[in-house]
């Protein structure tokens, strides 16, 4: 079953390589995937959201799934499945941005992306939510295109993501609960 899913993974990563990869799309992809590192882009909303008084709530509730995604992804994740990236394993792949320093699974450009998006999705008005879920897709489909990851380290990343933005909202608004009932 595990070998199925290695050569799937491949030869979708081999497939996007020989078909989807072109001279025109590729400066794109890279500055989508750019926006990612890091979490740069979402950090930076964050930020945004935390000044403004108005959405200092949904602020509060991105920081707490950003760290919630270096912890499981970055820290805990990557650390005990150490996969391999794949153009260090599948033959004739190529990687189109510098090679990254951590392990494969799952994809923090994917986790983290899907992390803020879904806060911004559930607790901002669609127009703001809309496009962070497009921009959230683009970075976790530009991992696959330029080459440093497996499909199931990003679709792992994508639900992971969402997964721990669905806790940061339960926990900010659990904390807001207990606060509020502290105080009557």
């Amino acid at each position: 079953m595990l070998d199925w899913l290695i050569g799937l993974d491949g030869g979708i990563l081999l497939l996007i390589q020989e078909y989807v990869r072109n001279p025109v799309l590729t400066p794109f992809v890279r500055v989508v995937t750019a926006l990612g590192n890091g979490g740069a882009v979402w950090i930076l909303l964050t930020l945004l959201l935390l000044i403004l008084p108005k959405t200092r709530r949904v602020g509060c509730m991105m920081a707490v799934a950003l760290i919630g995604t270096l912890l499981v992804n970055n820290i805990i994740l990557k650390n005990l499945f150490a996969r391999t990236r794949p153009y260090e394993v599948i033959e004739g792949l190529t990687y189109l941005v510098p090679k990254p320093g951590e392990y494969s699974f799952p994809s923090g450009h994917s986790g983290s992306s899907f992390a803020a998006a879904g806060v911004m999705w559930k607790k901002l008005p669609k127009r703001y939510g809309i496009p962070a879920i497009v921009l959230a897709s683009l970075i976790a489909l530009s991992r696959l295109y330029v080459g440093v990851h497996y499909p199931s380290d990003v679709l792992f990343g994508m639900i992971d993501g969402i997964l721990i933005s669905m806790a940061a909202v339960a926990a900010v608004e659990w904390i807001e609960r207990k606060r509020a009932a502290a105080g009557q």
